[in-house]
């Protein structure tokens, strides 16, 4: 008896790949001084894009000495900032991808995934569109409640996480 094998359909099946109008509207905002809490709240149901970059496995050399690939791994791509931090990166469009690193795929994820994904892999932040038009930060509580998917309130020009009964 064989075990079934099944391709996981795309959470984003008609994807081409771009910006979110609301959620780049936001990020803009906040770039020209607007709220960090409305850019927050667009984010906080987006798509985004994590990027995966392929690594150099094992390597074997033959009797010349030349070097053969033998395996390669992908993976996610964590930033460390000058204060020693990791953060993983993720992107609202294939563009700003592509502007960041063109090499690089694409997965896409809901926000509160790459939030997970970010705290599981020790990064204490999550950096969208980190080669612009509009970078944003998530981190702290806010990283906490994204990644948990609990519900963002507005508390003036403050943001504050609703643990919903049950979760």
């Amino acid at each position: 008896m064989s075990a079934e094998r099944r391709i996981l359909e795309s959470s984003f099946p008609d994807d081409d790949g771009s910006a979110d109008p609301a959620v780049a509207a936001a990020l803009a905002a906040y770039a020209r001084g607007g709220a960090y809490v409305d850019a927050l709240m667009a984010l906080r149901s987006s798509r985004l894009l994590v990027p995966v970059v392929a690594l150099l496995g094992e390597v074997e050399y033959d009797e010349q000495g030349l070097a053969h690939d033998k395996t390669s791994d992908m993976a996610a791509v964590l930033l460390q900032g000058a204060d020693g931090r990791l953060a993983l990166l993720a992107f609202t469009s294939t563009d700003a991808l592509a502007a960041w690193n063109p090499e690089a795929r694409p997965v896409a994820v809901p926000a509160r995934v790459a939030a997970q994904s970010a705290i599981q892999d020790d990064a204490a932040a999550l950096v969208i569109d980190v080669a612009g038009p509009a970078t944003f930060v998530v981190e702290g509580d806010d990283l906490t409640g994204l990644a948990a998917g609990w519900q963002l309130a507005r508390a003036g020009e403050r943001s504050a996480w609703i643990r919903v009964s049950g979760e």
